[in-house]
């Protein structure tokens, strides 16, 4: 469980899955942006256009898939998650899930995280 005096940046959240623990920094933005893609569009009553439609490409063919897929991840990125500019989207897809691998860069400092996202 982490105090609040523990509390080191400004921007922090509840971990999801993480009872009592707080998520900072790097591993702030990473939940961020698995919140931003796993919510589908409309979901959120309060803010309607929060989320990403990536869910409407699940069943398509795959050559048609990824690059809707990345094109809905990066818009919906640019969008919420303001901190930070996306360098790079890597889709994979196995089955009935989408594994993608976000490449970023805080914008405030420079510095490059990655997060990796299930879907």
């Amino acid at each position: 469980m982490t105090n609040l005096n523990e509390i080191k940046y400004v921007d922090w959240q509840f971990k999801l899955n993480g009872i009592g623990d707080v998520a900072e920094g790097v591993e702030d933005i990473n939940q961020c942006i698995a919140t931003i893609l796993n919510t589908p569009k409309g979901s959120d009553p309060h803010r309607p256009t929060f989320g990403s439609n990536i869910y409407k490409y699940v069943d398509y063919p795959i050559n048609t898939a990824k690059p809707n897929v990345i094109r809905e991840t990066i818009d919906a990125i640019t969008l919420w998650e303001q901190r930070i500019n996306v360098n790079s989207v890597i889709v994979e897809i196995e089955y009935e899930h989408l594994y993608i691998k976000v490449e970023w860069t805080l914008k405030s400092t420079n510095t490059k995280g990655t997060a990796e996202v299930i879907v």
